[in-house]
């Protein structure tokens, strides 16, 4: 059983996301991450969340794992599963194992 390697600079945003700051969200954010301290987005679609954090995330440098919630998603979409590729079986992780 084979495991595939993982590269994390292919979660880092190379280029810069479009994003206009409203007020200071971007300090808000910055602050709460210089802080190691959680911060939760709420809005209705189409709002922005997602933008701001691929916006903030290229901003502190940091990698990003996006991950689209949906009604059939199940633990193993968010964990990694078993599959079989040339003859063997490989562990394939999911976005919540490469984040950690």
């Amino acid at each position: 059983m084979a495991a595939i390697n993982l590269k994390p600079e292919e979660n880092y945003i190379r280029e810069q996301p479009y994003y206009e700051p409203v007020k200071d969200e971007c300090a808000v954010f910055e602050a709460a991450y210089k802080n190691q301290l959680p911060v939760l987005l709420k809005g209705p679609t189409g709002c922005g969340k997602t933008r701001f954090v691929y916006y903030m995330a290229w901003n502190l440098q940091r990698p990003l794992i996006s991950v689209a919630c949906h009604d059939d998603l199940t633990a193993s979409d968010l964990v990694g599963r078993f599959l079989i590729s040339e003859g063997e079986t490989r562990w394939i992780d999911g976005p919540l194992a490469r984040a950690v």
